[in-house]
């Protein structure tokens, strides 16, 4: 099923790295102090832009030299990783600029939101707490053990279940294609976000229906 813009939205569920919250640098400087640390070789803040989006264990087998890729070197990095971040999480982590602006208009209209990531759940529910507190959010949802990870819709249809709300009622937004495949799968009207980590061809590749370049054009698509 195809969510539409005829349709009325009465729902938004937001990625949260490079959508909500600008990560990429704590989550860069977390992997590359571990990297470095192991005696291997680091990466550029951009390089990170491609890593991140499908989960920490995903991140770390991209960071990885092809000399690495075994599961249990794969798990033991991940570990450090973990370790470091969690004293690490908030160091140059910030909201982007509109997004306070724009979940307080949003709010203001009684729209539900929500937040779904494929961030550990742990650490996605600390971003929210630290760097959102003002935003009275339905749900927020990291990456869970008995739920499997974006583009699969599990996660998004856990959400309309929980706000008893059908798909066609939700508006997706995200930073990458794997968002956009999951708004599409889950039956919910796909918009990007181009101030994140992508750029607006991934975007539209992937299945946005609406492509933005600052959160308060979401406020007009509504």
């Amino acid at each position: 099923m195809k969510a539409s813009r005829s349709q009325t939205i009465e729902a938004v569920i937001f990625d949260l790295d490079g959508t909500l919250l600008d990560t990429l640098a704590d989550l860069a400087d977390s992997v590359n102090r571990v990297l470095l640390g192991k005696g291997l070789p680091d990466h550029p803040l951009d390089a990170y832009r491609y890593f991140v989006g499908e989960g920490a264990t995903m991140l770390i087998r991209r960071a990885l030299p092809k000399s690495h890729q075994d599961e249990a070197t794969i798990q033991a990095f991940l570990n450090c990783f973990i370790a470091d971040y969690s004293k690490n999480w908030h160091v140059s982590t910030r909201p982007y600029p509109g997004i306070p602006e724009m979940l307080t208009q949003l709010a203001s209209r009684d729209l539900q939101l929500a937040v779904l990531s494929n961030k550990p759940d742990d650490f996605t529910k600390l971003c929210v707490t630290r760097f959102l507190p003002a935003t009275g959010f339905a749900a927020v949802f990291g990456q869970r053990p008995e739920t499997a990870r974006k583009p699969d819709p599990a996660g998004a249809l856990a959400i309309a279940r929980l706000l008893d709300l059908p798909p066609a009622a939700f508006l997706y937004l995200g930073d990458t294609g794997i968002d956009m495949e999951t708004a599409k799968v889950a039956g919910m009207f796909a918009v990007g976000a181009t101030w994140g980590f992508r750029p607006a061809a991934e975007l539209l590749q992937h299945g946005a229906q609406e492509v933005i370049n600052h959160p308060a054009e979401l406020i007009n698509l509504l």
